[in-house]
C-alpha cells in the first residue's frame, strides 16, 4: 500500500470512525466540523479531538461523560492504521497509530514514490511568474542582496514542485539616474574592457562618479546659498559636503588610479549634473547613442551577475527589460489610462495617484488587510521634468506579466512594501482587481554582518562573491581537518558544496519577516541547524546503506517500538503536510526547519540505536528501510530550497 500523504491517511481514517461514533452515540446531533489537532506530546497520541467541549453545550453534559460514549461507540473493526482511541483529560478523544501499519505505510510510500514523495500537486495547476534579484545593474550583488535569489529561487522549485508551471523573471531596472551615472562615468573614461568580472569593475566606475558627481553637485549649492546668505542653508550643505569629501577619501584610497582618471576627466566637465539628466532623459526617449550607451553598461554588469547566481544554482526564464516596456509605449498607455480617473492630479507639474482616495471610494481596507487609521501616502507617477518613476513604470510591467500567467510573486524587500502597495491599489483602480488579488509581495528583511556596516555609495559591501569564496575556503579547511585521507579533488568537490549549500541555508532558515544575522559558526556549524549539518546526516544515512550492502527482505515494522523510532516516522509522514504549508503559505524557511529537525532525530537515533547489527534481522531490514526514507526525505526537502544532498562527506 502507497500514500502519496501518509499523515492524511491516518486524519481521513479517524475522521470516518468518529463520524461514524457520532452518528451511532447521538444520532440527533450534527456537527459538520471534525477538526483534528495535534497533541503537544506523543504520548497522548498522534490525534486529538475537542468536539466533545462543543458538543457539551448542545446537551448539557460534561465533556469527559461525552468522550467516553463516543469512545464506546467507535467501531474497532474498521481500524487499521489507528491502534487506540481513549477518552482523555477533561474531554477529549485521543487516537493513537497502530505503528507497525502506520510505519510500513510511510516507510514504503517513500520508498516508492522516491524523488516524488512529499510532494502533493495541486488540483488545477496555475501559471506562475516569480519575479526575484531584479538587482540594479549598477555593482556586484552584495551579501545583503543575495537573500532574493536563495529566497525566489526556493519559491519557484516548490512552485514547480506543486505542480505549477513557473517561470523566474528578473527585471532589468536600466531606467533612471543610477544607471545614467554608472554610464556617464564608463564613457568618461572611453568605455574600457572591464578588468575583471565586469560588475565588480563597473562596481567601482559607479561609486566613484557618484561620489564626485555629488560633490561637485554640492559645492554649486554651496555657492548658491552664500550668495543668498543663507546661513542655515550653508551650514546644512557644508556638512553633507564634508561627508562626501571623507567618502572621496576612502575611495581614492582604495582605487588610486581609477579614482584620479575619473576625477580627471569629470573635472573637465562644467556640468556633470546635466549631462546625466540628458543621458537619462534620452535613454526613456529612445535616443539611439543613449540606448547603446546604457545597454552595453548593462549588459556587461549582467553577464557578471549571471556568472555569480550560476554558482548558486540560480537561473532564468526572461530577463525583462525596464526600458522595453518604456519604448513600448506601454507605460504610455497606463499613464494616459490613469489620467481620465479622478485618482490622479497634478501638483507644481508633478503627476500623482491618490491611492488613500482609491482605497475609500472602492473600500479597499479590509480587503487589502489594512487598519482602518492606516492612510497610504500618494504615488508619484511623473516628475516635473516629464520622466517617470519606478513604480509607475512597474505597474506597466505587473500588466505585462500578467498576460502570461495567472499569479504573480514579486521578491522584493519590506522596505519596497508602500510601493508594492501603491502598485496593487493601482491595479484595483485601473479595473483590474483579479489581478490584485493573484499579486503578492514576498517581502523579507535585512542582512547583517556583526561588526561591518555596510555602506553603497561608499562602495563599502561584501559582495556574494566574496562570501562564496570564503564559505568554500572555510568548508575546504574543516572538511580537511575531518577527513584527511580524502584526495586533494575530493576535499574540493565537497567545499564546493557545502560551502555553497552553507550559504544558502542561511539565507532561507530564518523566516522572511526577521533579519538574518549572517556569521561564520552559525551557516558553517557541522553541529546543528546548518546545511553542512544536514548534508553530513545524509552522507551518514547514504554510508549506513552501503555498509550495510543489502536490501532489506523483510522488514519487520512492528519491531519499531522504540520512542524515537516512532519520532522519525511521524515526521517522514508529515513531510507532505509540510511542503503543502510551505508552497501555499509561501514559508520556504519550513522546508529549512523540517531538514534540521529530522537530522536531529536521526543522528540521535543513529547514535542510540543499532541498524546493521541489529537482532533480529527483521529489526534490522526495517531500520535499514528507516534510514532509506530519511535518506529520500531529506534529499527531497534540500532539492526544495536548492541544496545539494552529497552521499558522502
Amino acid at each position: 500500500m502507497v500514500s502519496e500523504n501518509p499523515f492524511a491517511a491516518l486524519q481521513t481514517e479517524v475522521q470516518n470512525v468518529l463520524e461514524k461514533a457520532l452518528k451511532k452515540a447521538f444520532p440527533a446531533i450534527l456537527v459538520r466540523d471534525l477538526a483534528l489537532e495535534k497533541p503537544p506530546n506523543p504520548e497522548f497520541g498522534q490525534l486529538a479531538s475537542s468536539l466533545c467541549f462543543e458538543l457539551a453545550k448542545q446537551i448539557g453534559e460534561k465533556p469527559i461523560a461525552l468522550a467516553k460514549r463516543i469512545v464506546k461507540a467507535v467501531n474497532k473493526s474498521e481500524f487499521s492504521l489507528i491502534e487506540t482511541a481513549a477518552p482523555a483529560g477533561s474531554g477529549y478523544i485521543n487516537f493513537h497509530a497502530n505503528f507497525a501499519r502506520f510505519s510500513a505505510l510511510t516507510i514504503n510510500s517513500a520508498s516508492q514514490l522516491g524523488t516524488e514523495y512529499g510532494f502533493i500537486k495541486v488540483a488545477k495547476p496555475l501559471k506562475i511568474i516569480v519575479e526575484h534579484t531584479s538587482a540594479n545593474p549598477l555593482h556586484p550583488l552584495h551579501i545583503g542582496q543575495a537573500r532574493n535569489p536563495m529566497l525566489g529561487d526556493a519559491l519557484a522549485r516548490m512552485f514547480k514542485a506543486r505542480g505549477h508551471e513557473v517561470f523566474r523573471h528578473y527585471y532589468i531596472d536600466d531606467v533612471g539616474r543610477q544607471t545614467s551615472v554608472i554610464t556617464y562615468g564608463y564613457e568618461k573614461l572611453g568605455q574600457p574592457k572591464p578588468e575583471g568580472k565586469p560588475d565588480h569593475f563597473l562596481g567601482k566606475i559607479y561609486t566613484i562618479t557618484s561620489c564626485l558627481v555629488e560633490i561637485n553637485r554640492l559645492k554649486k549649492e554651496l555657492e548658491r546659498a552664500k550668495a543668498l546668505k543663507a546661513d542655515e542653508e550653508v551650514t546644512k550643505i557644508n556638512r553633507e559636503l564634508d561627508d562626501w569629501v571623507s567618502v572621496a577619501a576612502e575611495l581614492k584610497d582604495r582605487f588610486p588610479e581609477l579614482f584620479e582618471n575619473l576625477l580627471e576627466k569629470i573635472s573637465k566637465d562644467k556640468n556633470p549634473e546635466d549631462a546625466i539628466n540628458k543621458l537619462n532623459r534620452g535613454y526613456e526617449e529612445g535616443n539611439a547613442k543613449a540606448k547603446r550607451l546604457i545597454r552595453k553598461v548593462s549588459e556587461l554588469c549582467l553577464q557578471g551577475f549571471k556568472d555569480t547566481l550560476s554558482r548558486v544554482d540560480v537561473f532564468y526564464d526572461s530577463w525583462d527589460w525596464e526600458s522595453d516596456l518604456v519604448w513600448s509605449n506601454r507605460v504610455a498607455e497606463v499613464l494616459q489610462r490613469l489620467k481620465t480617473m479622478p485618482y490622479v492630479f497634478s501638483l507644481g507639474g508633478v503627476l500623482e495617484f491618490d491611492a488613500e482616495k482609491v482605497l475609500r471610494e472602492l473600500d479597499l481596507r479590509k480587503k487589502l488587510g489594512l487598519k482602518e487609521d492606516h492612510e497610504v501616502s500618494p504615488l508619484t507617477l511623473v516628475r516635473a521634468d516629464g520622466t517617470t518613476l519606478y513604480t509607475t513604470r512597474d505597474i506597466a510591467y505587473t500588466l505585462w506579466k500578467f498576460e502570461k500567467a495567472d499569479r504573480l510573486v514579486n521578491v522584493i524587500g519590506m522596505e519596497q512594501t508602500l510601493a508594492q502597495l501603491q502598485l496593487k491599489i493601482a491595479l484595483h483602480a485601473l479595473g483590474y482587481g483579479k489581478h490584485a488579488d493573484n499579486f503578492f509581495h514576498f517581502a523579507y528583511n535585512l542582512v547583517t554582518l556583526p561588526g561591518y556596516k555596510m555602506s553603497s555609495r561608499r562602495g563599502r559591501f561584501i559582495t556574494f562573491d566574496e562570501v562564496m569564496d570564503e564559505a568554500v575556503k572555510r568548508a575546504y579547511e574543516e572538511v580537511s581537518k575531518r577527513s584527511p585521507q580524502l584526495s586533494e579533488k575530493e576535499k574540493q568537490e565537497i567545499a564546493d558544496f557545502v560551502g555553497i549549500g552553507a550559504v544558502r541555508y542561511a539565507l532561507v532558515e530564518v523566516d522572511p519577516s526577521k533579519p538574518v544575522e549572517f556569521t561564520w559558526d552559525r551557516v558553517l556549524n557541522f553541529e546543528k541547524n546548518s546545511a553542512p549539518y544536514i548534508q553530513y546526516t545524509h552522507a551518514r544515512a547514504c554510508s549506513i546503506l552501503r555498509k550495510a550492502a543489502r536490501k532489506p527482505k523483510k522488514p519487520a515494522y512492528e519491531l519499531l517500538g522504540e520512542k524515537l523510532e516512532h519520532e522519525i516516522i511521524l515526521a517522514l509522514a508529515i513531510f507532505p503536510d509540510t511542503f503543502i504549508e510551505a508552497s501555499e503559505f509561501l514559508k520556504p524557511s519550513l522546508i529549512a526547519d523540517f531538514a534540521n529537525a529530522v537530522s536531529d532525530k536521526f543522528n540521535t537515533f543513529y547514535n542510540a540505536l543499532p541498524v546493521i547489527k541489529a537482532e533480529p534481522q527483521g529489526l534490522s531490514d526495517a531500520r535499514l528501510a528507516l534510514t532509506d526514507a530519511v535518506r529520500l526525505v531529506l534529499r527531497n526537502a534540500l532539492n526544495l530550497i536548492g541544496i545539494f544532498a552529497p552521499e558522502k562527506m
